[in-house]
């Protein structure tokens, strides 16, 4: 399977381009309520080749990312007309995007779909990979297809329209890659003077590409790609547990916390060192708000990790650090040794 082709920059001409060599039944745009006000109108704006079209809205957030959702869409995609020659552009973060790529993946055997992510972290994360998918029960992923996008698109003056909170999200995937590939993005990312939009779209492509030469190694997660799983085991689980609350994070705020911890259990499986470890806490605190973890509901983060999609003959695989800009994949943790680092967390953080 093919990587689809990642265009950064301007990005409309290309889309117009490639409308007008192409025919299509029908075109659909899926959007959120956000990006239907403050993101589409954008891209409209500068498209010429484009007559006529469909717009379908969804409401935001992950807890909307389910069957119910996409039930929804294949519906409304019926009742619209859609064939098989008809063309989804999914315009939004990577919620929207993953459930998108699942919905088109999908009806009628699949259609095709371009993806322009308009996050941060549907940059960086959602851009590259061909993975698509949503949420069973509260559990992160665990319905979905690999199936390539027809290309992506990402324009940097999306980030424009976000808050700084969402910003910070999309800023830990980034970071991710540097400690789990590239010390030299590591160090970049972590020396910046501050971590707006503008300071970081530089460093955007950076990461694509990062995540890019993971995936073209390893499409269908048998083997290398495991290691973007670093944070994720546990962050999934406390991003998982946040949503049932009245305060849910945000994926990257969760993954960031899956980190650090990921990163004491690194230290206590003897991969790193801890000088490695003060580094890596140190610069998320310099970075992050962290908040302790209440250890009342580690029972239900164990059974948030005992379903992660990664495991393997009943027991938790984790990828950890082996140093900065190294990583290792399958290490298998008891459920004492993540309580030891969820422990340890909670003593650095108090």
């Amino acid at each position: 399977m093919k990587s689809a082709p990642i265009h950064f920059g301007s990005i409309a001409y290309i889309l117009d381009d490639y409308l007008a060599n192409n025919s299509f039944s029908t075109i659909f745009f899926l959007v959120d309520e956000n990006t239907h006000v403050h993101c589409l109108p954008l891209l409209l704006a500068d498209l010429d080749n484009l007559s006529a079209y469909e717009i379908l809205e969804i409401d935001s957030g992950e807890d909307n990312k389910n069957i119910d959702t996409v039930t929804n869409l294949w519906l409304a995609l019926s009742d619209l007309g859609a064939d098989r020659h008809a063309l989804v552009i999914n315009v939004g973060g990577g919620v929207l995007t993953d459930m998108g790529g699942f919905m088109a993946s999908t009806f009628k055997r699949g259609i095709k779909f371009i993806n322009i992510p308009t996050t941060l972290l549907s940059m960086v994360d959602a851009s590259a990979g061909g993975k698509n998918g949503i949420d069973l029960e509260g559990m992160k992923n665990m319905v979905g297809t690999f199936n390539q996008p027809e290309m992506v698109l990402v324009d940097p003056k999306f980030l424009l329209t976000l808050e700084q909170r969402q910003v910070k999200s999309g800023l830990a995937e980034m970071l991710k890659h540097g400690l789990i590939k590239n010390r030299d993005h590591w160090d970049n990312l972590v020396q910046l003077p501050s971590h707006d939009a503008e300071a970081l779209a530089p460093f955007i492509m950076d990461s694509i590409h990062l995540k890019e030469n993971v995936v073209e190694n390893d499409q269908y997660e048998k083997g290398e790609r495991k290691i973007l799983n670093f944070g994720h085991t546990i962050g999934h689980a406390i991003e998982s547990e946040s949503l049932e609350t009245d305060f849910p994070l945000l994926h990257g705020e969760a993954i960031v916390i899956g980190m650090i911890i990921e990163t004491f259990l690194s230290y206590d499986q003897e991969l790193i060192s801890k000088a490695d470890v003060e580094e890596v806490c140190e610069s998320f605190a310099s970075m992050y708000a962290l908040n302790t973890i209440d250890m009342q509901i580690f029972p239900n983060l164990m059974e948030w990790m005992k379903h992660d999609k990664k495991n393997q003959n009943n027991s938790i695989n984790f990828s950890l650090i082996n140093k900065i800009g190294s990583c290792r994949y399958d290490v298998v943790c008891t459920e004492d040794e993540i309580r030891q680092a969820f422990e340890k967390y909670n003593q650095w953080i108090g």
